[in-house]
């Protein structure tokens, strides 16, 4: 058993949008501790978004393309006598931007042929319009949430 919850810290918003979230992405696109190729690659699909939707702010593009990721609820396995169950659970609001900017990641970088740059722009443009892998995912675990609703009295 674990003797004490971790301490969570504060992040510094970045410097161009005084953002948090968009620090957050800038932390989740790092590689190596490459900062300034993260800060670089992110503000680049950001200039791309407002040259593809012009008259509409990038930071709130990004915000809406992650309200549309957030997942409400996942399943989480628990054993019970022997077999394992997957029980629904409700998502924490910081797991969800948590996992809405790892999905978002995970799909930039496996669209092949374009530059990360594009791929990231183009993976927040189509979540933005509610299409897209990432949008894809978050359905897929609600479905599997729902499929499982009959184990939810499994969950404590």
């Amino acid at each position: 058993m674990r003797r004490r919850k971790a301490v969570k810290r504060e992040l510094i918003p970045d410097v161009k949008y005084n953002s948090e979230l968009v620090a957050r992405l800038i932390n989740t696109i790092l590689e190596c501790g490459k900062k300034s190729v993260a800060q670089s690659i992110v503000y680049g699909a950001f200039d791309l978004i407002k040259a593809k939707k012009p008259g509409m702010e990038p930071l709130e593009v990004f915000l809406q393309a992650l309200e549309n990721i957030k997942p409400k609820l996942e399943v989480k396995s628990r054993r019970v006598g022997g077999a394992t169950y997957q029980v629904p659970i409700e998502v924490s609001n910081d797991r969800q931007v948590a996992l809405a900017m790892r999905w978002i990641k995970t799909y930039s970088r496996s669209r092949k042929g374009k530059s990360m740059v594009d791929a990231l722009a183009g993976e927040l443009l189509d979540a933005f319009e509610n299409t897209g892998a990432s949008v894809k995912k978050k359905e897929d675990t609600l479905k599997m949430a729902q499929a499982n609703k009959a184990f939810a009295h499994y969950r404590w």
